[in-house]
């Protein structure tokens, strides 16, 4: 790894249920492309290595707020031409969704963004979601899923597309391959639709509950420390990236933040908010000065290989971040800042994808 990985979650306006109430811009402009431009554009400056972007098939429960978001992997794909570094990652279950369209979607999305694609995959397997879809218990395993995205990515070669013209042929089907998956709730024959992402597998994320069963390359953690401190926050992320970092994951922990900014206290911040809704977090908890918050991830540094930080208001949070934490911290703990033409493996530190079936060809 080239340093410690740096991420962010831009989904809504902030992780605070009440985040819309302290925006800076109408509650209805946050589905808007200016707001996702801006903000993944802000992200990119503050020398992030990703953004990240949550979905899921119901609305959010904001009974207050703005009870609508727009799909993940759009969000992610509008970014792409107008930023040039930054990682890209938006969730996208593994339950109830069409593995195919799963996996030809992402490889559009690496493909536009030039290598910075990323998939968070999630298992949400609840009542709500299963009616969505009109079906009972759950019809598909997130290891099968993952698996049939990188199968995919494999079926065609790098060099498959020839674009020959003088025989009039588009590609060359020697070097494009069937998958033939067959689990227990469906069958794939393949190939992709789309040729191979641009990293030719896209680097996936997934909670550490998954780690068992899906292949990850990145394990998303939490650690709740009830006091704040750092040194007990840092203990217990140790504690639970120890395992997966033995397995050969990257270890990400899940961060909530709440910073002072212009004269007001964080925790002031925090208190206004929370007495419209109150904000519960199963995450970790900063909540204080930029000083507190880079001695905090600098000793995270020496047992994550980095941290996805969910801002309490992104037009604040982020903002304050990018100004305040993000010098200082470059100077005194190496990160993993990604440049334009890395791809996001690059930025990760992953090894490059080997295609399983050009290697065996």
């Amino acid at each position: 790894m080239s340093g410690f990985i740096l991420g962010v979650e831009l989904d809504g306006d902030g992780a605070h249920p009440a985040a819309w109430r302290a925006s800076a811009h109408a509650p209805a402009d946050v589905l808007s492309a200016r707001v996702v431009a801006e903000r993944a554009q802000t992200a990119e400056r503050a020398g992030f290595a990703f953004a990240s972007f949550a979905d899921a098939a119901l609305a959010p429960e904001a009974p207050e707020g703005v009870r609508a978001r727009l799909d993940a992997v759009q969000r992610a794909a509008f970014a792409a031409p107008l930023t040039s570094a930054i990682g890209l990652v938006p969730e996208v279950g593994t339950v109830y969704t069409e593995p195919f369209h799963v996996a030809t979607q992402l490889a559009s999305l690496d493909i536009v963004s030039r290598g910075r694609g990323g998939w968070v995959a999630t298992a949400t397997d609840d009542e709500g979601t299963a009616a969505l879809y009109g079906r009972q218990g759950q019809p598909g395993k997130p290891g099968d899923a993952v698996e049939v995205a990188r199968r995919l990515w494999d079926s065609w070669e790098d060099d498959a597309v020839i674009r020959d013209a003088a025989t009039g042929r588009y590609l060359d089907r020697e070097r494009v391959h069937h998958i033939r998956f067959a689990g227990e709730d469906y069958a794939i024959t393949g190939p992709s639709i789309v040729p191979r992402p641009s990293q030719g597998a896209l680097p996936v994320f997934g909670a550490s509950e998954l780690a068992g069963t899906a292949e990850l390359d990145v394990a998303l953690v939490e650690a709740s420390a009830g006091t704040g401190d750092v040194r007990e926050l840092t203990e217990l992320a140790a504690q639970t990236a120890r395992p997966l970092r033995e397995a050969g994951l990257l270890v990400v922990l899940d961060l909530d933040v709440a910073l002072d900014a212009a004269g007001v206290t964080a925790a002031d911040r925090i208190h206004a908010l929370d007495q419209h809704t109150p904000w519960h977090s199963n995450r970790g908890r900063y909540t204080g000065d930029a000083a507190g918050l880079i001695e905090l991830l600098a000793a995270l540094a020496s047992v994550v290989d980095g941290v996805r930080l969910h801002p309490a208001v992104l037009d604040t949070d982020l903002a304050e971040f990018a100004f305040a934490v993000a010098p200082s911290l470059r100077r005194q703990v190496p990160l993993a800042v990604p440049r334009p033409g890395d791809t996001l493996r690059d930025t990760l530190g992953l090894p490059a994808a080997v295609n399983r079936y050009q290697e065996s060809a």
